[in-house]
């Protein structure tokens, strides 16, 4: 009891810390509305507690198949942590700021090319953007991209060399996905393969899809407000790291599927083998 407890405080502690990140990060002068971010930080952790110590699942999936949430997290606090301290070079530059801003502008000029996710998310700000916020944006997108790349690459070999989520023993798909209902919508092994594909096309094509919608929705939104110091953070991590959950989470219900798929063959080749005797 004590350590699910431990366990949930800790996790919703993470969670709450990840989201006043930017607030924690960046100087008192670019902080907007810290009353909101920090009811939003105590809701998301609040949350995150009451799902981690409940012993009934509700929306989290994979809470009971580790490293995918972790990887998840980390990849999130890595991306958050790092578009803080970019943003904050402009405004209050330090040692490691000038570090990020560096890699940055590596990542961006290297991932800057055409038809390219980072050069359409620079592409959807107004003609009238001053250089420097093009900069800083398209080095935003450069360092969110390689992480959200590394979380997916890091899953993949999880999967792979890590053998998940059979290394962590049995899985339990009722726990792990709570919002998947094994019951209808025909064979379990063809949904879950479905959705997976599903999953994993959306996620590639949601970085070239999101700029191009932000772009024509420019006549009822004010795309300048992008580049603001938290509005560049949150947009730029959501625009990189929620196709990247996508693609983990299309990854791991193929795998699913195939763990699935792998059970039925020995169970019927244990019964064929019943009868031959």
């Amino acid at each position: 009891m004590f350590a699910r407890i431990s366990g949930a405080a800790t996790r919703g502690l993470l969670v709450a810390l990840l989201i006043a990140m930017p607030s924690m990060v960046l100087p008192v002068s670019a902080t907007e509305s810290p009353e909101i971010i920090a009811l939003m930080a105590i809701l998301g952790g609040a949350l995150t507690f009451a799902e981690y110590f409940s012993n009934y699942p509700s929306f989290v999936e994979f809470r009971e198949a580790p490293p995918l949430n972790r990887m998840r997290f980390l990849a999130a606090l890595v991306t958050i942590g790092l578009l803080s301290l970019l943003t904050r070079h402009s405004l209050d530059p330090t040692g490691l700021t000038a570090l990020v801003q560096g890699l940055g502008m590596q990542l961006g000029d290297a991932l800057d090319f055409a038809y390219s996710p980072v050069q359409l998310t620079v592409l959807m700000l107004p003609l009238d953007t001053p250089s420097e916020s093009l900069y800083l944006t398209r080095s935003a997108a450069g360092i969110a991209y390689v992480a959200s790349a590394l979380a997916v690459l890091g899953f993949i070999l999880a999967i792979r060399v890590g053998n998940w989520p059979v290394a962590n023993g049995a899985f339990n798909v009722w726990v792990n996905l709570p919002l998947f209902d094994p019951t209808t919508g025909g064979d379990v092994v063809t949904r879950l393969q479905r959705d997976g594909r599903i999953n994993i096309i959306v996620g590639v094509l949601l970085p070239f899809a999101i700029p191009a919608t932000i772009q024509l929705m420019s006549g009822l939104i004010d795309i300048s407000h992008l580049t603001s110091a938290h509005m560049l953070v949150w947009v730029i991590a959501a625009w990189a790291l929620v196709p990247a959950s996508m693609i983990m989470r299309g990854l791991a219900m193929l795998r699913v599927a195939d763990l699935i798929a792998q059970k039925r063959r020995a169970v019927y080749a244990h019964a064929e083998a019943l009868q031959a005797v």
